[in-house]
């Protein structure tokens, strides 16, 4: 294994935690990092080995040769290509993978180049497109995402607090906190060329390639992907899939119902809370 390599771990903050026989791996979405995880991590470590990380556009990572490069992450390629790297210095095969949001579809990129690494796909809140065309709801107009990333560069601080409260249920101020102060740390030179990337982004065609079995889950009340999207992935799929929800708001059941969240992964996988 090469220093390159072995830096990985630590450039991505990588921690492993519980002594479970199974592996999973939690990985967070736009603008987070692990802290995201903190709430279900005592539980789940009970019956797993958790590694949780951040990707290279979290405020957290601050290894200059690892730091988000908008050239080198134009699609979700480059972030899967991370991911195998990460599991492949950790030694991990056949692992349980949690993504959330844009990393939902990074894990089923990743489980087309190498399937063996995955035993189940956990999808919470994924979309292989944010935009609506002919025939597919993706949730969002391109006028709608050409004015989001508009107020990205003529006021970051402010786009941050509407945006929070936008995904994160508001009526627990804790939890929007919480993600706007991950929004904060991040380097708002990364946040408009990967916003691009993501709502620009168009996956559908890897999902008939997916042969990994997949849990969709979506809270019942959503507002950044439609409950649509969660029923054309599953049917997209080749591997086995459902779509489970969670009782709750917004975009991120595990800051804001994380009993709940809890819940429905322990009847999908097996385990109780």
């Amino acid at each position: 294994m090469s220093t390159q390599e072995r830096s990985l771990q630590a450039a991505m903050n990588t921690r492993i935690i519980g002594s479970g026989r199974e592996t999973m791996v939690l990985a967070h979405g736009f603008g987070a990092d692990q802290s995201v995880w903190d709430k279900i991590l005592p539980c789940l470590t009970q019956h797993y080995q958790v590694v949780v990380f951040d990707w290279t556009f979290a405020g957290t990572v601050k290894d200059p040769n690892y730091l988000f490069d908008p050239l080198k992450y134009t699609s979700y390629d480059a972030f899967a290509d991370d991911l195998i790297a990460l599991m492949d210095e950790l030694g991990l095969k056949s692992s349980v993978f949690v993504g959330h949001s844009l990393s939902g579809m990074i894990g089923c990129v990743a489980s087309t180049k190498r399937p063996q690494l995955f035993s189940r796909l956990i999808l919470v809140g994924a979309s292989p497109r944010y935009t609506n065309t002919d025939g597919y709801e993706g949730g969002f107009e391109d006028a709608t995402i050409d004015n989001m990333l508009s107020n990205i560069e003529s006021d970051y601080e402010n786009w941050i607090s509407a945006f929070a409260s936008l995904i994160v249920d508001n009526k627990d101020t804790h939890s929007v906190e919480k993600y706007a102060n991950c929004l904060k740390r991040m380097n708002p030179e990364f946040a408009l060329p990967l916003l691009k990337t993501v709502f620009r982004s168009d996956e559908r065609d890897t999902l008939e390639k997916v042969t990994t079995p997949c849990t969709i889950i979506q809270t019942t009340n959503e507002t950044v992907v439609p409950d649509s999207v969660a029923y054309y992935m599953q049917k997209k799929i080749k591997g086995e899939s459902s779509v489970e929800f969670v009782k709750a708001d917004r975009h991120y059941p595990q800051l804001t119902a994380h009993v709940e969240f809890l819940d429905v992964l322990g009847g999908v996988l097996g385990f109780k809370i």
